[in-house]
This record gives structure tokens, sequence and C-alpha cells, in this order.
């Protein structure tokens, strides 16, 4: 039985057979992170995974659907920290799953260089968080803003805990993709796939999803484009198998934020 705090409340994971610990006012995943999981290149049977910017663990717990390899989030706010260890608990993924608490730019140090296969990250998409928010919501402001990381340092991090050849998967908004692009290049992460995400067919892409391979060959492949809703404002037929998984009992279920 979980031990549910405040405004918290036990939300499934959609497709997968996992409930995860939420919250309107401390944390509540986003469809980038369940894009992110799905996009990101995963060992099936063995390796090793981190997870930076865990968040309440959505993505560690996504993933460990795809994957029976190792996996490490890492998170510097206790709040969600502590959100993340009970999802996990009550999902009973402990011996694959675990939580550290702490600042992204402290790992390679805690773990060593070069010891990771496959990292995730979902980082602050915004660089300076408007007047009054940070005091108004830190948690909000602090997995929003780049206050205690910027984007060079998760894509620093990155680099140095994947090993040669190691894969590095990114989520993000279009308006940074040179900023990615140009940092992951400097930091030794080669760009090997991108794919804009819309919202439907006609409109500006509103997220990118990038993946890149430690000192790979140059070889970019642009994806097709992924739309999140058909012109009847529904789901298209990718995102509910992304969402749902393929069967159709769950279609008509709520959308994410």
């Amino acid at each position: 039985m979980v031990m549910l705090k405040d405004d918290e409340r036990l939300d499934y994971l959609l497709a997968e057979n996992l409930r995860i610990i939420q919250s309107p006012s401390v944390f509540s995943f986003s469809l980038d992170a369940v894009l992110l999981a799905n996009f990101a290149y995963l060992p099936i049977q063995k390796g090793n995974i981190i997870d930076l910017c865990s968040g309440n663990g959505v993505i560690p717990l996504l993933i460990s659907n795809r994957t029976k390899a190792s996996i490490k989030g890492i998170e510097i706010q206790e709040r969600l920290y502590d959100m993340a260890i009970r999802s996990i608990e009550f999902n009973q993924l402990g011996e694959q799953i675990q939580m550290i608490h702490g600042d992204i730019k402290q790992m390679p140090e805690k773990f060593g260089q070069a010891k990771f296969d496959v990292v995730t990250c979902n980082p602050p998409y915004f660089s300076t968080p408007p007047k009054g928010e940070k005091n108004s919501n830190e948690h909000l402001a602090i997995a929003r803003h780049e206050i205690l990381c910027t984007l060079e340092d998760a894509i620093i991090v990155s680099s140095k805990l994947l090993r040669q050849g190691g894969k590095a998967a990114f989520v993000h908004r279009p308006g940074r993709l040179l900023d990615i692009l140009t940092l992951m290049r400097k930091h030794r992460i080669e760009p090997k796939r991108l794919r804009f995400v819309y919202p439907k067919q006609g409109k500006e892409a509103n997220t990118i999803l990038v993946e890149g391979i430690k000192d790979g060959n140059i070889d970019l492949k642009v994806l097709p484009p992924l739309y999140i809703y058909n012109e009847d404002n529904q789901y298209t037929n990718e995102v509910k198998e992304i969402l749902f998984g393929k069967e159709e009992e769950n279609a008509n279920s709520k959308k994410l934020p």
C-alpha cells in the first residue's frame, strides 16, 4: 500500500501496467517524457542506463517495461525523489531501478566516467524563470527553468557518463535545436537521429527528440514527423499506440497535459 502526501494522487502509466505518484502542485509528467521514453534506444537484455533530471521517476518506470537493463534515475529535488522512490517501491521495481538524490553534475565523479550504455534526459527547457515564478512555486520553477541545471550541463554530464559508442537521447523545444546539436557535437555526442513533433498537421513543431552516439560518425537522420492530434483533435494512431499500446480499449483515456 502506497502512502500519499498532501495533494498527491496515484495515476496509471497508460499502456504500462504501472502506477506513478503525481502532484499538480509539485510535479506531474507530460507527454514529452512519454515520447522520450519511447524514442530512446534501449538494450533489451542487459546494460546500464541512467536518466538525468528524473522528476518523479516517470522515464525510469516507462523504460523498465522495454529492457531488463539496470536503470538509475537522478533527481535533485528531494520531494520529487521521494515520490519516485515510493512509486518504484509500489511497482516492485527496486531490483531494476535505483533513484539517486543529487545534482547531475556530481554523477561522473560518483559513478566514474564511461560507465553507461544509454543516457536519457528531459532537461529544463527555459533559461530564465519569469519574475516571481521561482518564489511562487520552487518545485515547478526548478523543473522548467535552468536554475540548477543548464542544457550544457546535461550534455556535458551525458558525455562523461557514456561509454564510447553509447547513446544519449534528449527531448527539448525546437527553439533550442541549434543549441542542442552544437553542444552535443562540442562534447563528443554526435547527433544521429532527430524527430520533430507537431501538435497537428499545419502547425509549427513544438517538441524535438534527438539522439546521439558518443564519438559516433557524422550521419544525422531526420525521421518522419510525429503528429499528436488529427483533424478531429483526437490522438493520431501512432500516438495512441505510444500512449495506450496496440489495444484500443484505452483509446478514450484522458489526454495528458
